[in-house]
């Protein structure tokens, strides 16, 4: 899913990894993914009151999307984490690797005990697709907040269910992420287990899993009381 931004809201500029390095602790090793992975990252998009005619919140003061151009064929979320912990807004970022993109970003909020800090939960994205891909409008929207919960929701494994809160339906997602992942290491297992037993136990805990994933997705209104 590739939006299509309004002009009003384009900065094009090029953020320099120096200025990564300088706001948070990156470690040699960390410097290397970045060097090694990173083409350039753009500040290719503003989407505040100013640029989108959109109000803004406590939580969600103005909406950045970053285009990172990529040297090979993906990004270390270790990298993500650090470019996110450097910037003290929430980030949309557009991932490019020669002729194909994904969007990948995580709900960033300020921390309740300290509001000058930003909490970032899971991250989700969008599978690969190519670069000259039709993009969408953006979305209609009341506020930021708004536009950003819907931008996020279009990443999620999981669709919105009627009434749910967005918190709610973050949390879902989530563990619908880890149980994905858990299901897929499973498998592997058991396709090198040798001992039946044994590979009758991983058998069950995977349908167990894929039951669980199976629920986290249902759509529907939620159970309320």
């Amino acid at each position: 899913m590739l939006v299509s931004y309004p002009t009003k809201a384009y900065v094009g500029k090029i953020l320099p990894k120096s200025k990564i390095y300088e706001k948070t602790r990156v470690s040699a090793a960390l410097k290397r993914k970045f060097v090694e992975q990173i083409e350039r990252i753009t500040w290719a998009y503003k989407l505040s009151p100013e640029t989108t005619n959109l109000p803004s919140s406590e939580t969600v003061p103005e909406i950045e999307v970053f285009q990172i151009d990529l040297k090979g064929a993906d990004i270390s979320r270790d990298v993500i984490r650090c470019i996110d912990k450097a910037i003290p807004f929430p980030i949309i970022y557009e991932i490019a690797s020669h002729d194909r993109r994904r969007v990948l970003a995580a709900f960033k909020r300020p921390s309740e005990g300290d509001s000058s800090k930003w909490v970032t939960d899971a991250y989700f994205e969008s599978a690969w697709v190519r670069s000259d891909t039709e993009r969408v409008p953006l979305f209609p929207s009341i506020d930021l907040r708004r536009l950003y919960e819907q931008l996020l929701s279009r990443l999620m494994p999981v669709e919105r269910r009627a009434g749910e809160a967005f918190e709610d339906t973050l949390a879902r997602a989530a563990e619908y992420w880890h149980l994905e992942r858990e299901a897929a290491s499973i498998q592997s297992r058991m396709q090198k287990e040798k001992q039946f037993n044994r590979k009758v136990e991983l058998n069950a805990e995977f349908r167990r899993l894929k039951k669980e994933i199976a629920a986290l997705s249902e759509s529907g209104a939620i159970a309320t009381g």
